[in-house]
């Protein structure tokens, strides 16, 4: 009887340890289905500068922008574009047209999970810019203003073949609303890091730059709206459950 008791005994506990076996097996060979990232390039449009050019009648511009995914966290990224813009200051009225270009790289510090690909991102970037100055008038300053005021001097003399380099800090972010599209939001931190200035006068704007503050800085943002290319695919090695 006792033999019996324990053979009993004996066929539940290698029972359980089967079950645990072939649950552990089982677990084993589950397996996260392999994530997929995209790689390719992404080009759009600054949505802001289309605005502006729309509603203010003193500006007319235009930029184009592209980044190409080149690992996991890094992207190649640059801008292209022109400007046409007339400043009305206190004591002076300018022109300022021309093309400028910028080019760096973006690194994305955000975590995407499933098959997300957005994008919070900081960034550098090069800018160079070609343009030139028009004074249209100037107004002499007066420091005894009870006597009157000076009239405005028309001037109506250009400055060409000026031209301006700088550096750019980029912070922004990029999501995707619905199938290849992104909207993007970016804020950009300037400086000078050369600047052909006409004699006489100062370059108080500098297209891609934007407005001169203290000499050599300058800020500026852009609205964008792209669409992406695929080009290949890479698969994330998935681990076993």
């Amino acid at each position: 009887m006792k033999m019996k008791h324990i053979s009993k005994y004996s066929f539940s506990l290698l029972w359980i340890l089967c079950s645990v076996s072939v649950h552990a097996q089982e677990k084993d060979s589950i397996v996260v289905p392999p994530k997929i990232e995209r790689y390719g390039i992404r080009v759009g449009a600054d949505l802001s500068k289309i605005a502006r050019s729309i509603y203010d009648s003193d500006y007319q511009g235009l930029e184009l922008v592209a980044d190409y995914r080149l690992t996991k966290k890094y992207f190649l990224a640059g801008e292209l574009g022109n400007e046409n813009k007339t400043t009305d200051d206190d004591q002076v009225n300018f022109t300022t047209k021309g093309t400028y270009f910028k080019v760096g790289f973006d690194y994305n510090a955000h975590e995407n999970w499933l098959d997300l690909e957005n994008i919070i991102s900081i960034g550098l970037r090069y800018g160079v810019s070609a343009f030139s100055q028009q004074l249209n008038s100037y107004e002499i300053y007066n420091p005894n203003p009870y006597f009157g005021e000076v009239p405005d001097t028309q001037a109506g003399q250009k400055y060409d073949g000026l031209s301006a380099q700088w550096i750019e800090v980029v912070a922004g972010v990029k999501t995707r609303v619905f199938n290849n599209f992104f909207v993007g939001f970016s804020l950009r931190a300037n400086r000078l890091v050369s600047n052909q200035k006409p004699g006489g006068f100062d370059n108080l704007y500098i297209p891609g730059f934007n407005r001169t503050y203290d000499g050599d800085f300058g800020v500026g943002f852009n609205y964008t709206l792209t669409y992406f290319i695929p080009i290949y695919k890479k698969k994330i090695v998935s681990e076993k459950l």
